[in-house]
């Protein structure tokens, strides 16, 4: 039976200063994605900030059960339909792209992980409704993160949020411990049942991760590794880092203002 692995107060302190370079990488990225920019460029950006902040990338070279290769890159850039792991080629930019940018960051021995989306120029209005739909589910599920509830609450939280706004959640898509390696126990879903699920303990670390579409409830795997919505429409991702600790949840990774 797989077990969480709670962590210790030192290693939460520990957890921050990797969080922090997450944060900061993340948001000088999302300042520099404009039109005419490439994928790839962004990727040596991500490089350059994480070495001169001590720092690497736990996604370069890491290969997830069931891949075919290790992931060549340092963050992946996910684009319109592209939920997640979209890889950061040569591809433009343009005016109107929804953008993920997710990253995970291996500070010493500590991993953690976090996403945020962009739209690039002004977008369409369903685009802005999007992402503000997905940050908020985030922020609802991160609220729901106190001991007494369960990993239930949290997936219901977001689909709520999702439904409300008009959205659907991607359901075979989930978040995930984190902390001493890039994925841990316990799967963290976007949907739920409250009061059902393992049980927020004090020390649990987990990567909330929502994902939402217009139109589509699942995504597909495409040969490069890369997952898209299945019927082809926009996507958008967001995700912290988050300690669950007797005073409540503590964002690890400081992406988004939390209310």
């Amino acid at each position: 039976m797989n077990r969480s692995r709670l962590k210790t107060p030192r290693d939460i302190e520990e957890l921050r200063r990797s969080g922090r370079i997450l944060a900061y990488v993340l948001l000088e990225l999302r300042e520099r994605a404009a039109a005419g920019v490439s994928l790839s460029v962004l990727d040596r950006e991500a490089q350059k900030l994480l070495a001169a902040s001590g720092a690497e990338s736990a996604f370069f070279g890491y290969k997830p059960e069931g891949a075919h290769e290790a992931y060549p890159a340092h963050i992946c850039t996910s684009v319109n339909e592209e939920v997640v792991h979209g890889l950061p080629d040569k591809r433009i930019l343009k005016d109107g792209d929804v953008l993920s940018l997710d990253l995970g960051v291996r500070l010493g021995t500590y991993v953690t992980d976090g996403a945020l989306t962009v739209i690039i120029g002004k977008g369409t209005d369903e685009a802005r409704r999007l992402v503000a739909a997905t940050e908020a589910a985030l922020s609802r599920a991160v609220l729901t993160c106190v001991l007494g509830k369960r990993l239930g609450d949290v997936g219901h939280a977001v689909e709520k949020t999702a439904l409300n706004s008009g959205f659907k959640v991607i359901r075979n898509l989930v978040g995930h411990g984190v902390g001493f390696a890039l994925h841990e126990h316990p799967d963290v879903y976007n949907f739920g049942e409250p009061g059902t699920g393992e049980a927020l303990q004090e020390g649990l670390v987990i990567a909330i991760e929502p994902m939402l579409s217009p139109g589509a409830s699942r995504a597909i795997q495409k040969k490069d590794g890369s997952f898209v919505t299945e019927d082809g429409s926009l996507s958008a991702h967001a995700e912290v880092t988050v300690a669950i600790t007797a005073s409540g949840p503590e964002v690890l990774t400081p992406l988004y203002k939390v209310s």
